[in-house]
């Protein structure tokens, strides 16, 4: 298995508030494992959230045993890794409202085991497709003002998006977790959605992975390409190889 895994600042942002890891020869008892996190919450405290869910979470393994079902154990670390978010969240009123997506995976010879709370994202790769594995949470505030839960005055003060679900912004967080057959699968990719968010469709991300067998190269032109397209927000990409 080969993987490589960069981060980019983009054209805008002052600060890059993603997080990644990745381990492709095992950490604690799995095989190996991939995190991307996005960091929310103001100018220090988005960088502070993602970079301490990750130690947090990647920490979890050098205490606890790997369950056989992989997820199960992933979705521990990330709850783990929530309350120490939401812990220092309280204990520094700088700090208050921080949180962070968190998407991880960790591969087995035939299986893709997975955990996501935000929108990053998780796609796997076959031969003619690009597959969003992980679902955004995430609801447009059009769609709050039409539920009721935003007069249109208030949506006026609002993002576009909003995050429904984040690490770290409460003392208890729902995870999706779950695991994917690997069948057919050439790569597997986890990114923050300043990639996705500025390339303009999954097919051409889908385009680029199969332009090169080399994953640095396909990530660096993943990259350029979002730049390309504006760079508004912090690019994180992690691609792995399967099957080697």
């Amino acid at each position: 298995m080969h993987a490589t895994g960069k981060s980019h600042i983009g054209k805008v942002r002052e600060q890059n508030q993603d997080a990644y890891f990745l381990n492709p020869n095992g950490h604690g008892g799995l095989p190996n494992l991939f995190v991307v996190a996005d960091g929310i919450g103001g100018h220090q405290s988005g960088d502070i959230a993602s970079n301490r869910a990750l130690a947090a979470f990647c920490d979890f393994f050098d205490t606890h045993k790997a369950h056989e079902a992989l997820e199960m154990s992933l979705a521990e670390a990330l709850q783990a890794a929530n309350v120490q978010v939401y812990n220092d969240s309280m204990s520094n009123e700088a700090f208050k409202g921080m949180g962070t997506t968190f998407s991880a995976a960790s591969i087995t010879a035939d299986k893709m085991h997975y955990v996501h709370v935000g929108d990053s994202r998780i796609y796997v790769i076959k031969e003619n497709e690009i597959v969003q594995i992980t679902k955004d949470h995430f609801t447009l505030t059009e769609d709050m003002v039409k539920e009721g839960l935003l007069t249109e005055e208030e949506a006026k003060d609002y993002p576009v998006s909003v995050l429904t679900r984040a690490i770290g912004t409460d003392p208890d967080v729902r995870i999706d977790r779950g695991q994917v057959r690997l069948e057919g699968v050439s790569h597997v990719m986890i990114c923050s959605d300043g990639l996705f968010g500025m390339i303009d469709n999954d097919d051409e991300m889908f385009a680029i992975i199969k332009s090169t067998d080399n994953t640095d190269e396909a990530v660096d032109k993943l990259i350029k390409a979002a730049l390309d397209c504006g760079g508004r927000d912090n690019i994180t990409v992690i691609l792995i190889k399967c099957g080697e």
